[in-house]
């Protein structure tokens, strides 16, 4: 009984406090990282999911505010916090792991307006989700398959703003899966997921998806703004083929370079920084 009553008082001292401020208060990084370190040492799910709702309290204020484009939370190692190099896109996210149930993925993306008008904040969350993420399709905020992005650059087609987003789904108990994906917002402001724009042979694909081993590691990274590099995967015996459970490196990269409009894929490059 103690520790509920004692995560109750946090949530409830955040929640008259820190939500109701327009910037983060002096001692929202401790307490944010206590929070982190409680749900991370916490092995009972009731516990969690109160000190999420805690953190997520706090970040719910923490985004309106007026720094979060400038301020940036450090020492929090389970919190992603990515800025767009246009300083146009903002994005905020990390996950719960549950013992008896399934994990969540929580994402703010918070949108710089024009001068004068206040940014615009998209909250999602979704479950684990061990189905494949399609590549031949677009998805929205009401179906988004959940992830946690680490890295985005910006770019302008056809006068359209998008935001190429590097991220990892953590949701398949086997499978680990990296994704490029790109982001942007309709004429409604509604979030796009996915843009016809991977090319490889005859195939185009709405975003790249790559599964490998849980218990692999894999590379996907920004090599230039026109350069995207990473692992090429391999079955780690032929009768693994198309298990991708059994799929890891195989110490050559890929890499889809941007050239006329789109990406196009090219197998086996020198991944060496230049």
């Amino acid at each position: 009984m103690r520790p509920f009553i004692l995560y109750l008082l946090i949530f409830i001292l955040l929640s008259t406090g820190i939500a109701n401020s327009q910037e983060a208060g002096k001692d929202t990084p401790q307490v944010l990282e206590e929070l982190f370190d409680r749900l991370v040492g916490n092995y009972i799910d009731s516990n969690r999911i109160l000190i999420n709702d805690s953190i997520r309290t706090i970040l719910d204020g923490y985004v309106k505010s007026d720094t979060v484009f400038t301020h940036r939370f450090t020492n929090l190692r389970y919190l992603g916090q990515i800025l767009s190099p246009d300083s146009l896109l903002k994005i905020i996210t990390w996950n719960l792991v549950l013992e008896n149930e399934p994990g969540r993925y929580f994402c703010y993306f918070i949108r710089k307006q024009e001068s004068g008008k206040e940014n615009k904040i998209y909250r999602l969350s979704v479950s684990y989700n061990e189905n494949q993420v399609k590549t031949d399709t677009t998805y929205n905020e009401s179906n988004w398959y959940g992830a946690l992005y680490y890295d985005l650059k910006p770019y302008i087609i056809d006068k359209r703003r998008c935001w190429v987003l590097l991220g990892i789904d953590y949701g398949n108990l086997y499978i680990s899966r990296k994704i490029i994906e790109v982001l942007s917002f309709s004429p409604e402001d509604a979030i796009v997921f996915g843009m016809k724009w991977f090319s490889y042979g005859n195939a185009v694909k709405y975003r790249d998806v790559f599964e490998y081993a849980s218990n692999a590691m894999m590379s996907l990274r920004f090599r230039s703004d026109n350069s995207i590099v990473f692992d090429h995967l391999v079955p780690f015996s032929a009768s693994h083929k198309d298990d991708h459970q059994y799929y890891g490196p195989d110490y050559s990269f890929d890499a889809y370079n941007f050239e006329n409009g789109i990406w196009n894929l090219t197998i086996n490059v020198d991944a060496r920084n230049q």
